[in-house]
């Protein structure tokens, strides 16, 4: 009863964290965030078809750039939005012939194995909150290897990536319990925004935001995006990428990104304070705090495992999404957390109605022939480049790209599906190589800029790094994490793997 105590607290200080635009879900519609996904819809609905393509393709692209756009703006909360395109594009029979054939594809995300897992990965996270098991992991971490600046970078990266398979949310894991954590530590040796913040914050703000990137990229289940990524690669591309091909996909650069970013941050964004024995002595107490491991942190810790082997060894005998209901259910029998807790996971609802939208509408841009359009006339665009030159552009152009983004969602939904198609269309592609180190490039592209991704608001208001210094610092770290892609990534799948 202590651990879910101490962190409903965190959860409930947590809440007042996130930065008000990752809270419009609250807010009532915005009238002048309607104008640009209106005026790029009403544009585009208006010109004249290209050639090549059908009215029907050319009028679903609208309906398609006005949620993406929406997605941007966020007039209103992004499941809404979803809903409307679904809803515009069924009643025009812009995909399907009929009636019935429009309304089965407009509800067919909600049948897509790939939503329920993500929202069952939501209710996991749930479990790690309400136990206080995650703050504890963190915490441990901390005390073992924080006496120096540079420990205390790797204990916080450790922390992230120990949680990271199992909580599909960067902004759950990073900002929900990786951050009050970090907050906590640049006071104890007088490092405040507004004073001395390049003594130890501003470095440890960056690690830690770095970090969830690269974490993000080596699991399936550590953001929510890789899972809608998988299912368009195996739609369009016809690349099936399980939970454990993924991890032996990623762990090459993962491991190599994941070990390089404290170090690389220290030398590139050096802390003037470098040892300490104060934050050892802080996570200590706090643990003293927490009191011993609850029954509910054992029982979470414990059905961790069984859904980790689950989704590793039973893949051949039942579905993964069947894994994690049966999960869910031994954590609400053994009251790790309870159906009203389920009941007001908010994120978790809130991800499956907007997950089941977005997987509908991506699919849409298949059925009505806009993605094979694309990739004849990328491959045709490239035609002149040897294959391997091809495939860099492509991976190179894509990482690039999410500067015009504010949401590896939104990226993964517009930009993605073209991208395998192109791959596709390529004659001599490596189509398989090619698709992972495309996927496996979402959460890496998120360190680029102060909104690339959910954490990113976060740990730019935390005020320890400039606005300045965070541009840098994403063209620095991204810049290293594409050339991972490029030199470490794409080489393993094409020539070991």
């Amino acid at each position: 009863m202590a651990g879910r105590v101490v962190s409903r607290d965190l959860a409930d200080n947590n809440h007042h964290m996130v930065p008000p635009t990752s809270e419009k879900d609250r807010d009532t519609p915005s009238v002048r965030g309607w104008f640009l996904p209106l005026g790029l819809a009403g544009a585009l609905w208006m010109l004249p078809v290209p050639s090549g393509l059908t009215p029907t393709a050319w009028h679903y692209l609208a309906v398609f750039v006005f949620v993406v756009a929406g997605l941007v703006t966020e007039p209103v909360p992004a499941p809404v939005l979803g809903l409307i395109g679904l809803s515009v594009a069924a009643s025009f029979r812009l995909v399907g012939d009929t009636p019935a054939a429009s309304v089965r594809w407009a509800l067919s995300g909600f049948s897509n194995d790939v939503v329920w897992l993500v929202f069952s990965a939501t209710t996991f996270a749930l479990g790690y909150e309400v136990t206080g098991l995650g703050k504890r992991i963190a915490l441990l971490l901390v005390r073992t290897l924080g006496s120096s600046t540079l420990g205390l970078g790797y204990a916080i990266a450790f922390a992230d990536l120990v949680l990271a398979p199992f909580m599909p949310s960067n902004m759950a894991r990073s900002g929900g319990t990786i951050y009050p954590v970090v907050k906590s530590i640049p006071p104890l040796y007088g490092s405040t925004p507004t004073h001395n913040r390049r003594a130890i914050g501003a470095y440890l703000c960056w690690t830690a935001f770095a970090t969830t990137t690269v974490t993000g990229s080596m699991f399936v289940t550590a953001m929510a995006p890789n899972l809608l990524a998988t299912e368009l690669a195996r739609k369009i591309a016809h690349v099936d990428i399980g939970w454990t091909s993924w991890l032996a996909g990623a762990l090459p650069v993962g491991i190599v990104l994941f070990l390089l970013t404290p170090l690389v941050t220290f030398i590139a964004y050096p802390p003037t304070i470098t040892r300490g024995s104060e934050v050892t002595a802080w996570a200590r107490a706090e643990l003293r705090a927490l009191g011993p491991i609850s029954r509910g942190e054992v029982a979470m810790a414990g059905l961790a495992v069984i859904a980790l082997v689950g989704w590793i060894v039973a893949n051949a005998f039942v579905s993964p999404v069947i894994v994690s209901l049966i999960v869910i259910s031994l954590m609400v029998v053994t009251g790790v957390v309870t159906w009203n807790d389920i009941l007001g996971n908010r994120q978790g609802w809130h991800v499956l109605a907007w997950f089941a939208t977005l997987v509908a509408l991506a699919d849409g841009l298949n059925q009505v022939g806009f993605l094979s359009w694309v990739a004849q006339r990328s491959a045709a665009g490239m035609a002149g480049f040897p294959v391997v030159i091809a495939a860099v552009l492509l991976i190179a152009l894509f990482f690039a790209i999410h500067y015009l983004f504010a949401s590896t969602t939104a990226h993964t939904t517009a930009v993605l599906p073209a991208f395998l198609a192109a791959v596709v269309a390529i004659p001599g592609m490596p189509v398989d190589a090619v698709v992972h180190t495309l996927v496996y490039s979402l959460s890496l592209m998120g360190v680029l800029t102060p909104y690339a991704t959910g954490p990113a608001p976060l740990w730019f208001s935390a005020g320890y790094i400039s606005n300045g210094e965070f541009w840098k610092l994403g063209a620095l770290t991204g810049a290293l994490y594409l050339l991972g892609l490029l030199v470490i990534e794409l080489p393993y799948l094409l020539y070991v793997r």
